[in-house]
């Protein structure tokens, strides 16, 4: 008897992870990936996203939507909310009418950075700056709304798309013989496409444990370590300068602390997490391979 294959519904197709799952589909046959683009679907559209449910009916949703400008949701606090935690209620509220299982990506900047410690996910919410505010109210409406929904908070994500901080220095080395990176904001890096297999292997599991959970690889670094490691990686020659945040003036603060604690998700899904420096070095070789 033919059996279906379970729907698996991913938003924000177009960005970073959106685009990392993508490229892993062939490593998970028993399934049937929808992808759609904030220009496809917008999720704080109401009727629209219930309209893409309703057609499609999926046995899962990956949230990969978000507003991620940092500094832009300054100025623009209600696009920012309207994307990060209006459109994650409807969501939300949808995958409940579908019975979808509802897996949203949420972020270290729901922190002040103020720990000394990694953070585990039962640590006090507390942002400073209208981007983690507006992904901590999601977090907040999914749980709401949607008591079974899984929450992966990750930090410092890059991959081979879009703009992300490794194509950026990567770029800049090459344009430029001097560059000053800050070296008093820690935390560690995320390869996008090691949390597209962990979303995966959390659905493939099929062990659906609600909650918050926190991804990242592993390492303990500055935004200074990180541009040292893509400079011995790539060869560049360009001359790296260790400076204090202060020394840049941007719209909004980032938290100096926000190491992620990941010991649940491992112990809970036996994820494997590999060392940042490893990651980088497979993306950056994708990267100059394309």
């Amino acid at each position: 008897m033919f059996m279906q294959k379970p729907k698996i519904l991913v938003t924000g197709a177009g960005g970073q992870l959106g685009r990392s799952i993508q490229d892993i589909t062939a490593f998970y046959p028993g399934f049937e990936f929808i992808f759609f683009s904030g220009q496809d679907m917008a999720v704080e559209q109401k009727a629209e996203t219930e309209s893409v449910f309703d057609a499609i009916r999926p046995q899962f949703c990956i949230n990969c939507a978000a507003y991620t400008a940092v500094d832009r949701a300054e100025s623009e606090k209600k696009k920012a909310f309207l994307v990060n935690a209006e459109g994650v209620k409807i969501l939300a509220d949808a995958c409940v009418a579908y019975q979808s299982g509802f897996l949203h990506i949420s972020t270290d900047y729901v922190f002040n950075g103020k720990s000394s410690v990694p953070y585990k996910e039962d640590a006090n919410v507390d942002p400073i700056n209208v981007y983690g505010a507006s992904k901590a109210m999601g977090e907040a409406l999914s749980v709401a709304h949607n008591p079974e929904t899984i929450i992966i908070r990750t930090s410092w994500m890059y991959s081979e798309y879009g703009s992300n901080f490794v194509k950026t220095m990567m770029r800049l080395m090459k344009e430029k013989k001097e560059l000053s990176v800050v070296h008093d904001q820690v935390g560690s890096p995320t390869y996008a496409k090691d949390l597209a297999h962990t979303i995966m292997q959390i659905i493939n599991s099929k062990l659906w444990l609600p909650g918050i959970y926190h991804y990242c690889n592993e390492g303990n670094i500055s935004w200074y370590d990180f541009a040292v490691a893509i400079k011995e990686i790539t060869g560049a020659g360009c001359i790296l300068h260790p400076v204090p945040a202060v020394a840049y003036s941007t719209p909004a603060k980032r938290p100096p602390f926000s190491l992620l604690d990941t010991s649940k998700i491992r112990e809970t899904y036996g994820v494997d997490v590999p060392l940042w420096k490893e990651s980088l070095r497979f993306c950056i070789d994708n990267i100059q391979r394309m």
